[in-house]
């Protein structure tokens, strides 16, 4: 063996707590060890070409880097042993900087002693590696975005506009998502439908795209270039292939048959039969069976008889011109399921807003509290007041309103993060009044105004000098006066003195979160939840669209709150790593996989349990005294070993992780220690 200890200094990340000559005095005397070079940052092109130089002279045959963890340049670093021609699992990777140099920044000597343990144990395990090959599969040329907001869109756009077929899942009934809401967008204030509008018909009329509104994903199988996708598109009795969207149906259902309506975020109502929005695509009726009354008693699944023999219709099915409503059809809540073959997945499930009633102290039970969400749709033309802005107990314009920012962000009892548009959201609505009803009194509580981004602090100077009042502080809570004012108690930090301020309407800045049916979603796909509560990409720098799972990526609010721009971006970067990997006709996987013994596998199946991939299932034998035994599926396995520690009978192994190499990094660390003593 002539290996080749490589140690980096990270800048003096590594070296102000490692003494990095000590460490390579020390490397230099292990045994097999034939070369050893220290660089200022390892993962830079000039330390890339000295790894590659010493393996094309023949001076080593296997690497060991100490550096940082293998999670951030492992693939860096095997690009250089590939460039020379030298198998890539030739490489161990000792992390003395995570497990080492950050953890005992006041102990040098500590320290020191701990990352010569680290290089030994490389060492030892790097003497018995030996050259593996990568897998191969071939992989399916298709895509599916779940999620039909403006981030979905624009990925499946990208993606379907680079020639991949596509099928977009949204289990509303229309594409489009919050952006549909809205009256304008900061910091151009151009009009939302304007911009979602456009990309909705696109994406609904692209060749390669196709939808699947009113549905959800039931489960995935497989990975990375094989996924197999049910999807559960939810019953409806209208048929979409007659509907022509004219809206017919919804105007002859009974007033009683009615519920608040989702898309004015309750501030209005809408029947049993309805349309989601004036802009929906597809533009199709939606029944609701949980809201509808049976007009003339007629249940579903079922025909009802005249005494003149013809079949009573309910007024929806008379007012349909296409014959599209059948009442008689058998309800079935499983509704239709879908299976797709898919290559790949894009989830941009988006957000959810807090809903005020979790915030007692701000008086949610008045109608005059309202969520920033609401105050959109009282601000669009197309909401509930016509964007007219009216006190939602009264319709009476208001004169004085408040908005409260960070209504469960920033705060220890919800959300500790920033929820990063709130800021610019309320300054955005607080111009839009002044713009429209310049004589109403606005005040803007904050802890503090955060706009970074392009023109977004220019954005917040102009809306400033409107004259809206901003009062640099936190809101204790809201009192309800005898004659329907709402009185802000305050502090303003300027001044360092309680305030309180009455106003007509005040809108709260709640939270943005990651909605429960994402998180039920995240399980089926195995995809991790952060310490935040979003998904969780599989580096915050360098794999911000990557899921820990190859082949699923994410995109948007549901991977952490964002504006409109940056979701796009993140949406057009998820399309094009995608692609990349895509870009193929095979797809290569590492071959750090479980391996099986059918002569030691004893059957029991707690592998199978335990497996977070479901790699593993029971293979029935030819006979009932033939054994049974546990195979795996190689194109799901990730090597994560759960089952290899789990196995009661020894009976399975990970290819690279041997039981000899691991006894040889464990005797390595022992002796190490051992010195110590």
């Amino acid at each position: 063996m002539k290996a080749g200890v490589y140690v980096c200094h990270c800048g003096n990340n590594i070296s102000d707590t490692v003494d990095i000559g000590e460490l390579i005095d020390f490397a230099r005397g292990l045994e097999g060890v034939s070369v050893v070079r220290d660089h200022l940052f390892m993962c830079s092109e000039m330390a890339w070409e000295m790894i590659r130089r010493d393996i094309v002279n023949g001076l080593v045959d296997r690497v060991v880097i100490a550096a940082c963890t293998p999670k951030n340049h492992e693939k860096f670093f095997r690009s250089a042993l590939e460039a020379a021609g030298l198998s890539k699992y030739m490489l161990e990777i000792a992390n003395i900087r995570e497990q080492c140099s950050w953890p005992h920044k006041s102990e040098k000597k500590y320290a020191t002693e701990k990352a010569k343990l680290l290089v030994r144990s490389a060492v030892s395990k790097a003497a018995l590696l030996e050259p593996l090959e990568d897998i191969t599969f071939s992989i399916e040329k298709s895509v599916l975005v779940i999620g039909g907001g403006i981030g979905g869109i624009t990925a499946s756009l990208d993606l379907g506009n680079m020639g991949y077929r596509v099928y977009l899942v949204e289990k509303e009934p229309s594409v489009g998502g919050k952006l549909t809401k809205f009256d304008k967008i900061f910091p151009l204030n151009d009009c939302a439908s304007c911009v979602v509008s456009p990309m909705m018909a696109e994406v609904a009329t692209h060749p390669l795209i196709e939808l699947i509104t009113y549905a959800e994903i039931e489960d995935v199988e497989g990975s990375f270039g094989n996924f197999r996708v049910r999807v559960r598109k939810k019953q409806t009795y209208v048929d979409w292939d007659k509907c022509i969207g004219c809206g017919a149906c919804t105007t002859v259902c009974p007033s009683k048959a009615r519920v608040p309506d989702e898309f004015n975020e309750g501030l209005g109502w809408r029947t049993a039969m309805y349309i989601p929005s004036p802009h929906a695509v597809p533009r199709k009726a939606v029944h609701d069976p949980n809201v509808c009354v049976n007009c003339g008693k007629k249940t579903f699944g079922t025909k009802r008889f005249l005494r003149n023999g013809k079949e009573y219709l309910t007024p929806c099915e008379k007012a349909c011109p296409t014959g599209a409503i059948n009442r008689s059809i058998r309800w079935d809540p499983e509704g239709e399921i879908i299976e797709l073959d898919i290559g790949a997945i894009i989830v941009a499930v988006g957000y959810q807003v807090m809903d005020k009633e979790v915030f007692k102290e701000y008086a949610p039970h008045s109608p005059n509290v309202i969520t920033a969400l609401q105050f959109e749709r009282i601000l669009s033309p197309t909401g509930p007041t016509e964007g007219r802005i009216l006190k939602p107990s009264d319709m009476q314009k208001p004169n004085a309103i408040s908005f409260i920012s960070c209504v469960g962000s920033r705060d220890a009892r919800y959300h500790t993060y920033c929820s990063k548009v709130c800021c610019l959201y309320m300054l955005k609505q607080a111009r839009l009044v002044k713009e429209k009803n310049p004589e109403i009194n606005v005040y803007i509580h904050m802890i503090d105004v955060r706009a970074p981004g392009k023109d977004l602090e220019e954005y917040y100077v102009q809306t400033r000098q409107l004259g809206i009042n901003i009062i640099r502080g936190k809101v204790g809570g809201i009192e309800v006066l005898p004659d329907g004012k709402l009185r802000i108690l305050g502090f303003d930090a300027d001044i360092g003195t309680p305030v309180e301020v009455e106003v007509d309407l005040v809108v709260l800045a709640t939270a943005i979160e990651l909605p429960e049916d994402a998180r039920k979603l995240a399980r089926k796909l195995g995809i991790n939840i952060d310490s935040s509560g979003f998904l969780k990409e599989d580096h915050p720098k360098l794999r911000t669209v990557e899921s820990s799972l190859d082949g699923i990526f994410i995109a948007g609010c549901c991977q952490g709150p964002k504006d409109v721009s940056e979701t796009i971006a993140q949406a057009k970067a998820a399309a094009t790593a995608v692609a990349a990997l895509m870009a193929g006709d095979k797809v290569r996987v590492e071959p750090y996989i479980a391996e099986v013994s059918n002569e030691l596998c004893g059957g029991c199946g707690i592998c199978i349990s335990l497996c977070p991939y479901n790699a593993l299932e029971m293979a029935e034998g030819s006979d009932e005294t033939e054994k049974r035994v546990v195979k795996r599926d190689v194109r799901t396995c990730k090597g994560c070993g759960i089952c290899v520690s789990s196995c009661p009978s020894g009976a399975i192994s990970l290819s690279g992780y041997d039981d000899d190499q691991i006894s040889a990094q464990i005797g390595a660390m022992l002796g190490v220690m051992a010195v110590r003593v």
